[in-house]
C-alpha cells in the first residue's frame, strides 16, 4: 500500500493535491497517503471512520481529505483551474454546499421544549473554531466555546433526520457530497439506527468521514460498516517541528514541550502558550494535597465548595488532572524520569511531594479519584463528592 501510495504521489495530480501541500496536519503523512491511494485508486469506500485519542489529529486529517474530494471532483472527471478555485474559495470558510458537518450538540434555552438540537443551529460557532485557529481542539473546548456549561453534548435523532434531508439533495457542485461527523461516539441510540440505515444505504457519490476518539462506545453495526483506520500518535519529531514553526520555539525547548504531550498537538499546544486551566488545575491540586496533609479540615470543606461551582465538565477535567498528577508523582518516586510527563511548575511541586505518593497508597488515590469521577459523570452533588475525596487523602497521605 505505501509503494502504491508513493506511486501515486509522483503524479501531476500530487503537485495540486490539498492532501499533500495542506500545512494544517500534524504528521499522520502515511494515514494521508492511505487516503490519497483510495482516492486516486478509484478504491475509495462511502463510509471512512479515522480513530485516535485527542488530539492526534481525526478531525483535522478528516476535514483534509473532504477538502480533497470536493475540490478535485469524482473519479473519471477533471475539474477545471476556476472549478478547483471557487471550491477552494468557499472551503476556506468551511462553506462548501456539499460538505454537511454533524457534531455533539446542546439544548439552548432559546429552544422550544420540542426542538431537538442539531448542527445547523451551531454552525456558525463551528465554522469560527474551525477558522479561528488550527484545525485541533477537543470536545471541552468545543463546550465551551457554545457555551455549554454543565450540559452534557450529544448527537440527537434529530440530527440524523437533518442528515437524511440534506443527502438526499442533488449535489450542488456535480462532485462528491460529504458528510464529516465529528465524535460519532456521541449519537444517542435514535441517532445511532437512523445513521447506521443511512450508512447501509447512502445517497449516490456521498462520503462519510467520521472522526471518533472512543470507537468501542459506537454499535458495533455501524462499526462493521465502515473502513476504520487508526491513526498513530504523533511522533515527538512531528510536534517538535511544528512547535517551531508556529510558535518559534528553540530545538531544546521543542523537544522537551513534545516529551511531555506524549503524541497529543493539544497538549503540546497547551503547553507551548499559556494554559490558565491548567494552571488552576495545579493550585487546587497542590491546596488539596497540602491541606490534606496537615489535616486541615475547615480549609478543605471550603476547597471542595469552590470546585462545586465550577462548570461539571471542568470538574470532571480536574479529576482527571488529579489522576494523572497521582501517577507522575509515583512514577518520580519510583525514580522513572524517561516516563515523567510534568511542566516545570508540576515537577517542583512533586520534588518535595512525590515522596508522599508510594506502593503502600498510590491505589488507594487513584482508585478514590476515579469513582469521583464516575459519580461526577452521574450527576452527583459535587461538594459532596469533592469533600469526601480530600478526606480520604488525608487518611490516604498518612499512609
Amino acid at each position: 500500500m505505501r509503494n502504491f501510495a508513493a506511486a501515486l504521489c509522483t503524479s501531476a495530480d500530487k503537485a495540486r493535491s490539498p492532501m499533500q501541500t495542506d500545512q494544517s496536519i500534524i504528521g499522520q503523512h502515511d494515514t494521508r497517503l492511505r487516503l490519497e491511494a483510495m482516492r486516486a485508486g478509484g478504491h475509495l469506500p462511502h463510509a471512512v471512520m479515522l480513530c485516535g485519542p485527542t488530539g492526534h489529529g481525526t478531525l483535522a486529517v478528516a476535514l483534509n481529505f473532504a477538502r480533497q474530494l470536493l475540490t478535485e471532483g469524482l473519479p473519471g472527471t477533471t475539474p477545471t483551474d476556476a472549478q478547483r478555485r471557487s471550491a477552494q474559495a468557499m472551503l476556506t470558510k468551511w462553506a462548501h454546499p456539499d460538505l454537511h458537518f454533524t457534531f455533539p450538540t446542546i439544548k439552548l434555552t432559546s429552544m422550544s421544549s420540542d426542538h431537538q438540537p442539531v448542527s445547523d443551529d451551531f454552525i456558525g460557532q463551528w465554522r469560527a473554531m474551525l477558522t479561528g485557529g488550527d484545525l485541533y481542539f477537543s470536545l471541552e473546548q468545543w463546550l465551551e466555546q457554545i457555551g455549554a456549561e454543565n450540559q452534557q453534548a450529544v448527537i440527537t435523532g434529530g440530527e440524523s433526520d437533518e442528515l437524511v434531508r440534506q443527502l438526499s439533495m442533488k449535489s450542488s457542485q456535480g462532485g462528491y457530497k460529504v458528510s464529516v461527523v465529528w465524535l460519532p461516539e456521541r449519537m444517542n441510540q435514535t441517532a445511532a439506527n437512523k445513521l447506521l440505515k443511512l450508512i447501509e444505504e447512502p445517497p449516490q457519490h456521498t462520503v462519510f468521514i467520521m472522526a471518533c476518539e472512543e470507537p468501542g462506545q459506537l454499535l458495533e453495526t455501524i462499526r462493521s460498516r465502515v473502513q476504520r483506520i487508526d491513526l498513530p500518535r504523533l511522533t515527538d519529531d512531528d510536534i517538535a517541528a511544528a512547535l517551531t514553526e508556529r510558535y518559534g520555539m528553540s530545538a531544546d525547548e521543542a523537544r522537551a514541550v513534545a516529551h511531555l504531550a506524549r503524541g497529543n498537538w493539544i497538549e503540546a499546544k497547551a503547553q507551548a502558550g499559556t494554559d490558565d486551566e491548567r494552571q488552576l488545575f495545579l493550585d487546587l491540586y497542590m491546596q488539596l494535597m497540602r491541606q490534606a496533609f496537615l489535616r486541615q479540615v475547615v480549609q478543605l470543606r471550603q476547597w471542595s465548595e469552590t470546585i462545586a461551582k465550577m462548570g461539571r465538565e471542568r470538574q470532571k477535567r480536574f479529576l482527571e488532572y488529579i489522576l494523572r498528577m497521582t501517577r507522575e508523582c509515583f512514577m518520580s518516586n519510583m525514580q522513572q524520569p524517561d516516563i515523567v510527563y510534568m511542566t516545570r511548575q508540576e515537577a517542583a511541586f512533586a520534588t518535595k511531594f512525590a515522596p508522599y505518593v508510594n506502593e503502600r497508597n498510590v491505589l488507594q488515590m487513584y482508585d478514590v479519584a476515579n469513582l469521583a469521577l464516575r459519580d461526577i459523570a452521574q450527576n452527583a452533588n459535587a461538594k459532596v463528592v469533592f469533600f469526601d475525596l480530600a478526606v480520604q487523602m488525608i487518611v490516604y497521605l498518612k499512609s
